[in-house]
């Protein structure tokens, strides 16, 4: 038993210094790649921006650095969301979104874009964050029964609001007149225009959420024997569900403020890494945030490259790419059943 759980430790060193190496990798090719002058031939000189020119500094520490690391951040947010609420759920078909704080999300941003209420640049993430905090709030309220949150009850309050949200979703595009496209766009899901004001403003919320949630792997390993059981083990099942559903709540709501509703990333990538048996929260949580992460920001890259100088939405492309394995999963579930 010891020398088994070395062993998977070992495994896990390995496969986390590869996933660390693949995304500085990624970092370092990102940034290297778009239009103007600055090209991935000097990838490198993000390691001595002395030797670029005014420029080239500017596409690169103001335009693709912040770019990039939203990108990271927000990928590994909905991946760890994910991995969280898959394990709560016992249910590898959750989504971050299943609490509908995306659908609260993109009605704070439209209220925003329709009312012509204006706070400077903060604007939209800030009804947007306000929006995805509320939907979760309310979400809450409504899976609670008699001071307990069943699951099923709970994914249920959420799969209602999102619908009933998106109502008023499409009631704000179609009184939105010449502002239809800006809806349009952040509904898709995007980074561009992305700078150091959003990375300031989604950073905050990630150095709390992180941590804590990376803080339950023991009690998310005893849900996957059942919520009896866990709580024979001595988890406060309860307590466990409100603290994670208030810590993904809080990541997912900074991930959509930024970047608009960007799917599948959140349940494609730990699923993926359970097919590869890395079933452990504990080995789970740290390499869904990387992986997600890097998974991002290729998708991101492949948006704002593949049919230069157009950009298209990287919601698109996560779409495109996951809806596929998506289906995979159904179809496994479906041999299973």
């Amino acid at each position: 038993m010891y020398m088994s759980h070395r062993r998977k430790n070992r495994q896990f060193l390995r496969l986390l210094g590869l996933v660390v190496g693949g995304l500085l990798g990624s970092i370092v090719f990102a940034q290297g790649v778009g239009g103007g002058g600055y090209s991935w031939h000097d990838s490198f000189a993000l390691f001595s921006p002395s030797t670029l020119s005014t420029i080239d500094r500017t596409i690169l520490f103001h335009i693709r650095l912040p770019r990039i690391i939203i990108a990271v951040l927000v990928g590994g947010g909905l991946a760890l969301g994910g991995a969280a609420l898959q394990g709560m759920f016992h249910n590898p078909l959750v989504d971050p979104y299943v609490l509908g704080v995306s659908s609260g999300a993109a009605l704070g941003a439209v209220v925003a874009m329709v009312s012509g209420i204006y706070f400077g640049l903060f604007t939209i993430p800030l009804f947007a964050f306000s929006g995805a905090v509320c939907t979760a709030f309310v979400v809450f309220r409504l899976g609670m029964v008699a001071k307990r949150i069943p699951l099923e009850t709970l994914l249920l309050a959420g799969v209602a609001m999102g619908m009933f949200l998106s109502a008023f979703i499409s009631l704000g595009m179609f009184l939105a007149g010449e502002d239809l496209h800006q809806i349009v766009f952040w509904t898709m899901g995007g980074l561009w225009g992305r700078g150091w004001m959003e990375v300031r403003m989604v950073v905050f919320p990630f150095l709390i959420g992180v941590p804590l949630l990376f803080s339950f792997t023991r009690e998310l390993n005893a849900f996957l024997l059942g919520e009896k059981v866990a709580q024979s083990l001595g988890v406060d099942v309860e307590k466990v569900k409100k603290w994670l559903l208030l810590f993904v709540s809080l990541l997912v709501a900074s991930c959509v403020a930024v970047s608009g509703v960007i799917g599948f990333v959140g349940l494609v990538v730990p699923h993926l890494l359970r097919l590869l048996g890395c079933e452990d929260h504990r080995f789970l949580l740290p390499l869904s945030f990387l992986v997600g992460g890097v998974v991002l920001l290729w998708a991101d890259t492949l948006a704002r490259t593949i049919l230069n100088p157009v950009e298209l939405p990287v919601g698109i492309v996560t779409s495109i790419i996951g809806a596929p394995f998506f289906i995979y999963l159904l179809r496994r579930k479906k041999r299973e059943w």
